[in-house]
């Protein structure tokens, strides 16, 4: 049996399959053309540059990017939200433009912005590098680390011309292009002299004044080169070499044991340094010098000025009541020379080593006792130095001596330290420190930190001393 379709039936499923295709259609098409066109979204880079290129021409002349405002970036053609990411950046790095080449990298202004711009900018084209990491990495290497901030000013010095730093206050320093803690410093350096730079060369030696800021200020200072003989003393004790800068005395035989205080002025000391010699001989040496190397160690007596005094010394024992009477300068044509205590009549005798003091020892005893004379010259000249032998390790590290035979001596003879000049680091003299071999190349450093600072205990671990130096220092320190 066939089934047959009506046509009339498969002519209205044709019709409407075809009507519901054209509504469809029709439909699609009045919805895309009622919507308006839509680009793809741009980057923000993208659309910086779109906005720079669609914002109109200005007429320019020539600003500081660090001046303006907000209204003052949009007058040059930027829009609010360029203004503000220009703004942002300009805090982020510092608030200021340093440079040109630190403007361009600004990602708000596009190149061919930048490049408007450019010739109108008043701004540098690079910025200066800076000399900060330099400067801490140079004093850090030179043990001056926790002081680096204070020892290398940020900015340039500004010299009006010649000018007193004695009277300066700390805010005419800071004019000067130091810093705050710079200037205070400098003030207490001026205190702890006296109040007074005396010259020039005092100047220098302030610890934080640098080399090259030393150089730019020298011609323009109102000091003396150098300082005279009398016209400064040290804060804790007058300096060892004023004598030298007096002038010339004319010296006689003198017995330092009967020598009163005008008999050491007579000799070119002044009256301070004179007193002290009294002490250390009456103190110290209960009475008597025993021997050259007892005048020799006396610390205000420096080593040229002993050589001066030597031919004309008399050591007699029987003047020792005698000390009330100043010893008249009296013209020498030849220098006298060396009485011993010894009457003329004793013949030498062989030294007991066994009694012998290793810091009273003289050179003929230590040739005596087989030295050769380099190793008998360095072993006075190094006891001389450091004020007398604390241990007898000392002895064996003098250098140029015999080691076997320092070893031997160490062995055989006692060492007596009853007599060492030993100072509190806060109050031991400049000139000690400046002239002591364990002390000297720390002696800026110590004069620094004393004036700044009053606890003496963290002084070793704050100052990177090493140990060895440490070690050694610490042997003279009460």
């Amino acid at each position: 049996m066939r089934f047959s379709v009506p046509l009339s039936a498969a002519k209205n499923y044709f019709l409407g399959f075809a009507v519901a295709c054209i509504f469809l259609g029709s439909g699609l098409y009045f919805f895309n053309t009622d919507k308006t066109d839509e680009k793809a979204p741009l980057t923000f880079l993208e659309s910086l540059e779109t906005e720079n290129l669609t914002t109109k021409k200005v007429s320019l002349t020539k600003f500081n990017p660090n001046d303006l405002d907000e209204q003052q970036w949009i007058n040059l053609g930027f829009s609010e939200r360029q203004v503000a990411t220009i703004l942002k950046y300009k805090s982020v790095v510092g608030g200021n433009f340093s440079s040109k080449e630190q403007f361009r990298k600004c990602y708000a202004i596009s190149e061919e912005k930048y490049m408007e711009l450019e010739p109108y900018l008043l701004l540098p084209d690079h910025a200066k590098k800076s000399n900060s990491y330099q400067n801490y990495v140079r004093s850090y290497s030179s043990g001056r680390t926790y002081y680096s901030a204070a020892t290398s000013p940020k900015k340039g010095l500004s010299i009006p011309g010649k000018f007193d730093p004695d009277a300066y206050s700390i805010n005419d320093f800071i004019n000067l292009g130091f810093t705050e803690k710079q200037a205070i410093s400098i003030l207490k350096y001026k205190n702890y002299l006296g109040g007074s730079f005396i010259s020039k060369e005092k100047f220098k030696e302030c610890y934080i004044i640098s080399e090259e800021n030393y150089r730019k200020l020298a011609p323009y200072l109102l000091l003396p080169e150098t300082a005279s003989g009398n016209s400064f003393e040290k804060k804790t004790f007058p300096s060892q070499t004023s004598s030298h800068e007096k002038p010339a005395v004319t010296y006689s035989q003198f017995d330092p044991n009967t020598t009163n205080l005008e008999g050491w002025k007579n000799l070119g000391f002044s009256e301070k340094q004179a007193q002290v010699i009294i002490n250390y001989r009456d103190k110290n040496l209960k009475g008597s010098f025993k021997s050259l190397e007892d005048i020799a160690r006396c610390f205000v007596i420096s080593a040229e000025k002993f050589e001066q005094l030597k031919p004309y010394i008399i050591l007699n024992s029987q003047n020792l009541n005698n000390r009330n009477l100043p010893n008249p300068p009296v013209t020498i044509n030849s220098p006298p020379p060396y009485q011993n205590a010894k009457s003329p009549g004793n013949d030498e005798t062989k030294t007991d080593f066994t009694k012998t003091d290793l810091n009273k020892i003289t050179f003929k005893q230590l040739i005596e006792f087989g030295f050769d004379e380099k190793s008998a010259a360095s072993y006075i000249g190094f006891r001389n130095k450091l004020g007398g032998f604390v241990s007898a390790r000392q002895i064996v590290d003098t250098y140029n001596i015999d080691r076997d035979l320092a070893e031997k001596l160490i062995a055989t003879a006692p060492l007596s330290t009853d007599n060492i000049p030993k100072y509190a680091l806060m109050d031991a003299p400049e000139s000690w420190l400046k002239s002591h071999p364990y002390f000297k190349y720390y002696a800026d450093k110590i004069i620094y930190y004393r004036i700044s600072y009053s606890d003496e205990k963290k002084f070793f671990r704050t100052m990177n001393i090493k140990p060895e130096a440490e070690q050694n220092m610490r042997l003279y320190l009460k």
